[in-house]
């Protein structure tokens, strides 16, 4: 059976570059991999296939005799042609897979294993994780702002040895197995599999005598003082980023960061919608019938006068204008919104139920209880409730 030409293998035209040979036998590695292909059972022909004609074509002088020669070049058939020149011995049809798939062997699967790309690249130091702290504030905080000290319990660069996980601070050393590359090979029949070292456990580096105090991590177990500004107009969930506060990094490596979730408590009188304050306001039944004035506390700690217009009854609602929560990023404000309660007063005297009384007889003969001039002896009525 007749050889496909190698550049219809791998999908390319001749004269591509070594880039585009290499990306292209990275796409097909991954179509045609056995692995991924466990349906498919022609996938691991097809990748042998690929393996083969990008053995050749990645070779300079290879991709040259093929170009000129085509197959030929290898089969030892042309006298004094290019097998003389060193093509011999096993041709391409015999390509070997472990060099040519190590090529791309980290481009397929490194992000998978966890490896990492580069000469000498191992994982010398971990970088630290990343901490989540709580933090519990009124609604009064939550409108002003503050300043919160706070205590984050966390791992600390050692003192003893400066973070190194050396004793006396010495610097490690390059792990002798995987010499620094933070893990190792090793050829299983058709596959060449990678694992993480095992003396250095991927880090690359080893100590050779521990820290006495953090047993080679090169940290320690320690509570962190902290001063957290919280902004205005913060709402639970809210959370704030404290860069390199996290728990420090393994041998010497970047500390993480600490994030604030901010949980506002619930108001004794005031509810939070966005930016808008609710709160409920007792009134009297003289003043809610009469109309009158009324006096409200305000989430700055002050208080305002609001008008209650005559004949106002319960659930009605009022507005004060700016009153409500800052906006965390910007600069607008919400509103306050009041809502009556109007009080039915109780433990009624005798004299007090007879006059109340007088007012049920008056209000079903007239439509206009003020021209009997009623409403003068339901307010007295109201004033001694009051005394």
């Amino acid at each position: 059976m007749s050889k496909r030409d190698y550049y219809d293998v791998l999908g390319i035209k001749r004269g591509a570059s070594e880039a585009e040979i290499k990306k292209a036998y990275r796409q097909k590695a991954k179509e045609l991999h056995p692995d991924r292909n466990s349906d498919n059972p022609d996938a691991e022909a097809q990748f042998k296939e690929a393996n083969e004609a990008y053995d050749v074509l990645k070779d300079a002088d290879k991709k040259a005799a093929y170009d000129r020669f085509g197959h030929a070049a290898f089969d030892g058939g042309m006298a004094g042609g290019p097998r003389a020149g060193g093509f011999g011995g096993g041709g391409a049809g015999q390509g070997d897979f472990a060099s040519a798939f190590s090529d791309v062997f980290e481009d397929l699967f490194g992000d998978f294993m966890g490896g990492q790309r580069g000469t000498g690249g191992g994982r010398r130091a971990a970088r630290g994780s990343d901490l989540r702290y709580n933090l519990r504030i009124s609604l009064e905080d939550a409108y002003s702002g503050l300043q919160k000290a706070i205590t984050v319990p966390t791992s600390v660069a050692c003192s003893n040895c400066n973070g190194t996980g050396a004793e006396g601070g010495a610097e490690p050393v390059t792990c002798p197995t995987c010499s620094g590359m933070g893990k190792v090979r090793a050829q299983q029949g058709f596959f060449t599999v990678e694992r993480t070292c095992p003396t250095c456990s991927g880090i690359g580096q080893i100590v050779k005598n521990p820290c006495n105090v953090c047993g080679g991590a090169g940290r320690e177990q320690k509570e962190k003082a902290l001063s957290v500004n919280i902004p205005a107009g913060v709402e639970t969930g809210t959370r704030i980023r404290l860069s390199g506060e996290g728990e420090a990094g393994l041998r010497g490596g970047p500390a993480g960061d600490l994030y604030i979730f901010i949980e506002v408590a619930d108001h004794a009188l005031f509810q939070r919608d966005g930016l808008d304050l609710f709160c409920r306001v007792p009134v009297s039944m003289v003043t809610a019938a009469l109309g009158g004035e009324i006096e409200v506390p305000t989430i700055d700690g002050g208080r305002s006068r609001v008008k209650v217009p005559e004949g106002s009854q319960s659930g009605r609602q009022m507005r004060l204008r700016g009153k409500g929560m800052p906006a965390l990023r910007g600069t607008a404000t919400g509103e306050m919104y009041i809502e009556l309660a109007v009080e039915t007063p109780v433990k009624l005297t005798a004299r007090q139920k007879e006059l109340l009384r007088e007012f049920e007889e008056s209000c079903a003969k007239s439509n206009n209880p003020n021209a009997s001039g009623f409403f003068d002896k339901v307010k007295n009525f109201w004033d001694g409730m009051k005394s």
